[in-house]
């Protein structure tokens, strides 16, 4: 959540390295490309220091561990790397000096990149970026778990390290989706459950649990398959470029890490790349509803508000805090004020991410050098967990939209991880 909070200052401070940070530009140099494409400075960089220098704090199972200083400072950052080191870490995740990177850094996606985006990407840290000296920090992992040895029998079971080969009888726009979605988007990374042993439990299509939706620092990252409610089963390939090139659509808006990713990554994209990604996104068949009814409108939410009939728990404080941007029948403004009627994150099967807008609102989205003007506010101050748990209740079984209910319990738990005075990371869940 820190880095949500200053995100305005991170692009600022990377303009004057990718010529214009604050617009989205074609890119002209083809390994600042890849980088954008790639999300690199999502993680590599933090506010008030120098881009790609490290120092992100991220929570794994084992303990909190630091990104590292990719620039090319000979010293502290990647300047000693040949060709052949970048290549063995950024696809094997093996460091020059031999040892293991942690899979937090998503080089089992990465394997699959292509020699030609491989060497451009080099080519642009080594050239384009410059070198700053900004010591790593050490991880946060006890003896004798910080052991990197296991690792080794980690990407025996769970990492593939051959390239993207494209599938026969894909026309070229699915297979170059294919390769930017499991790829250089790592789109996996965060869309994927993963396993006891931090593992995605999906690679690509032929996986059921690949991009179904996972939960990620306090949010629930969305179902990208064509599950006709909780997924993309209801959008067609207008709604997803939009989504991707400005962050929003007649569906809703990005929220969380996908705020970043539309703000440093998928605006930059060209319409012929967005265009591919789209092809292969809608063409995952949906593997977490079966045979479930297409949602449909139900007008009773909006009758019972407009009779001032306020007998469910949280109705009351959805006309006080929610119905002006919202609307009586959740219909919202869209695209740019997000629908709650219909919409696949308040029927979601994990309250988070519908918890946590409520009570830390949402970071802007910078599109063309411009950031949004309708933003989520901030509620953890005004509402209690019940009334949060009860309006979330309320908007998850209001207009024909069926999720389970939320306690306060489980606000609680999200007020207290998402806490802004705390000490906040980059938290890797698993499920």
């Amino acid at each position: 959540m820190k880095k949500f909070n200053v995100l305005w200052a991170v692009l600022a401070s990377l303009s004057p390295l990718f010529g214009s940070a604050m617009a989205a530009e074609p890119v002209a140099d083809r390994g600042e490309y890849v980088a954008r494409l790639g999300n690199c400075v999502a993680c590599h960089s933090i506010p008030d220091a120098p881009p790609f220098s490290g120092g992100l704090k991220m929570a794994t199972p084992l303990g909190a561990i630091y990104v590292t200083n990719i620039t090319p400072d000979k010293e502290t950052g990647i300047g000693n790397y040949t060709y052949e080191d970048f290549d063995r870490a950024m696809r094997l995740g093996i460091a020059k000096d031999g040892h293991n990177l942690y899979p937090a850094m998503p080089y089992p996606s990465y394997a699959k990149m292509n020699e030609e985006d491989m060497k451009a990407l080099f080519d642009f840290f080594m050239k384009s970026v410059p070198a700053a000296k900004v010591v790593n920090k050490p991880s946060e992992i006890p003896s004798p778990l910080n052991i990197r040895w296991p690792l080794k029998i980690w990407n025996f079971v769970f990492a593939d390290d051959d390239r993207y080969e494209a599938v026969a009888g894909k026309d070229m726009a699915w297979n170059r989706g294919a390769y930017l979605t499991q790829g250089l988007g790592h789109c996996g990374a965060c869309h994927t459950p993963r396993g006891i042993a931090w593992n995605e439990k999906g690679q690509n299509e032929n996986d059921s649990k690949f991009l179904i939706g996972a939960p990620l620092d306090n949010w629930s990252a969305s179902n990208l398959r064509q599950d006709v409610n909780t997924g993309l089963g209801r959008w067609k390939k207008e709604d997803l470029t939009s989504f991707l090139k400005n962050g929003h659509n007649k569906f809703g808006s990005s929220f969380g890490s996908m705020t970043e990713v539309i703000n440093n990554s998928t605006q930059y994209m060209t319409n012929e790349d967005i265009n591919a990604m789209s092809t292969y996104l809608l063409s995952l068949e949906g593997s977490r509803e079966k045979d479930a009814n297409p949602y449909t409108y139900v007008p009773a939410t909006a009758e019972a508000l407009k009779e001032r009939k306020y007998d469910a728990p949280g109705s009351l404080t959805y006309m006080q805090q929610c119905v002006t941007c919202h609307l009586m029948d959740g219909a919202g403004f869209a695209p740019y004020l997000a629908p709650i009627a219909g919409n696949p994150i308040t029927v979601d099967p994990s309250p988070d991410s519908l918890i946590n807008i409520v009570l830390n609102g949402t970071q802007p989205i910078v599109v063309d050098g411009m950031p949004d003007a309708y933003r989520m506010p901030v509620y953890r101050i005004l509402l209690s967990d019940k009334e949060i748990a009860d309006v979330v209740t309320f908007i998850r079984n209001g207009w024909g939209n069926k999720a389970s209910p939320v306690t306060a319990e489980k606000v609680a738990e999200i007020r207290k991880l998402t806490d802004p005075a705390s000490d906040q990371v980059h938290i890797l869940r698993m499920k």
